[in-house]
Order: structure tokens, then sequence, then C-alpha cells
């Protein structure tokens, strides 16, 4: 992968970044999402965010080979303090880490988000407590994706602030439009993800030291939701 020709997981997520957005991408790495974007004219700036040195090094030596200084700012700063008042941010990606990471990323920098941009999400795990930050922060899920590359699942999650919505636990668990469209990749990770769900539980049984009683709860109940979902 480079600025070229990125993953297949990041060609979904420049898929779902607006047309001429400015765009802020978060824990940017090498700067290959906004450095494609901006080749593609897809984009009209961007921010390139970074939280370590050698990424934050990589990301200014990838805009500087494309000659895109003018047009992406490489920040060294942690979140979404990369982003300035001026940069007029209209959309916000964050990819490539745990859920509760990218929540936690949003939630501490809540005072840099305006309201009016689009998050782009996609979560290596952990999308449950995503969402209903999403949910408890006034982002209904407009578009939700699912794909697998290279033996993994990878989910994406777009949002924007709009009347408050509220999910079920189960909306939560599994995503509320990927419940409704159930993709055959959906369900083959439904599948795969009961099967680990009763090893888990057969695990718990021959345990030595007993397994806490709301933590065996807390799995049932996540592989009866999924036995119901895929019935």
């Amino acid at each position: 992968m480079n600025e070229h020709t990125l993953s297949m997981r990041l060609e979904r997520v420049a898929a779902n970044v607006p047309a001429d957005a400015r765009l802020a991408d978060i824990g940017s790495d090498h700067a290959y999402l906004p450095v494609a974007l901006m080749h593609r004219g897809a984009i009209s700036a961007a921010v390139a965010g970074e939280v370590a040195t050698t990424p934050f090094h990589a990301a200014q030596r990838t805009v500087r080979d494309n000659g895109l200084e003018q047009h992406i700012s490489v920040r060294l700063a942690s979140g979404l303090a990369a982003i300035e008042p001026g940069d007029g941010i209209t959309a916000i990606s964050l990819c490539g880490m745990g859920g509760e990471t990218i929540r936690d990323i949003l939630d501490s920098g809540k005072t840099h988000l305006s309201g009016q941009e689009r998050l782009i999400l996609q979560p290596n795990g952990g999308e449950q407590p995503l969402r209903q930050w999403l949910m408890d922060n006034g982002y209904p899920i407009l578009h939700e994706e699912l794909l697998q590359e290279n033996r993994f699942y990878y989910e994406i999650i777009v949002a924007e602030r709009a009347e408050p919505v509220v999910y079920s636990a189960e909306q939560l668990y599994f995503g509320p439009l990927q419940m409704q469209t159930r993709s055959p990749v959906f369900l083959a990770k439904w599948q795969r993800m009961l099967r680990q769900k009763h090893k888990t539980l057969a695990s718990f049984e021959q345990a030595r030291q007993r397994v806490p009683e709301e933590k065996m709860q807390e799995v049932a109940r996540q592989a009866r939701w999924i036995t119901a979902l895929l019935a």
C-alpha cells in the first residue's frame, strides 16, 4: 500500500469522504489517505495528525515527496488537537485503531468538533463502545460497511451530528444499519463470532479458577443475540 494504491479498507474510507471536503485524518501514519484523495482532486485541503514522531516524519515525507505541502498540513499533536480553528474541517477520519481508542480521542477532543463535520471511523474491534459514544453525543450513524481483507473483518462507521437517536443494546452491538442490510460478509462474520463465543463459554466451564459470573452472563447473552440474529 502507498499513496497511489490504498488498501481495500482505506478505499472504502475514501469513498465516504464528501467531495471537496477539508479532511482531518487523525492517526494518519504515512498520510496515504489524504495524499491519495488530494491527487484525485477529491478533497480541497487536509490535516494529517500524528501523535508519535516516527509516523509524523513518515507523513511529512509522503506529503513533501508528492509536492503537497501547500495543501496538506502535517501536525504532531494528540488526537483532535491537530485541528486548528482556521482549518474549516468538514470531515474527520480515524482509522486502524481500536474502537475504544477512537471513542477516547473523540471524547477528549470534543472542543475541536464543530458539529458540522462528517465522522468516518474505521475501528479495529470495539465497535460497540464507539457506537455508544456516537449515540450519547448526538451523532446518528448514516452509513455502515463491513468488509473482509486478509482474513480480518473491518467495519466502517459514518456519522454526522443530527437529531438525537436511541439504539438498542443489540443495535449497538451489531450495528443498526448492518442489522437491516444483513450482507453476506456480515452474516459470515457473526457465524464466526458465534463459534468463538461457544468456545469461550466451553473454556469457562473448564477453567480451574472461577470466571466472574457477570463475565459468563455477558458472553452467554452475546451468544444468544448472535443465535437470534442468524436464525
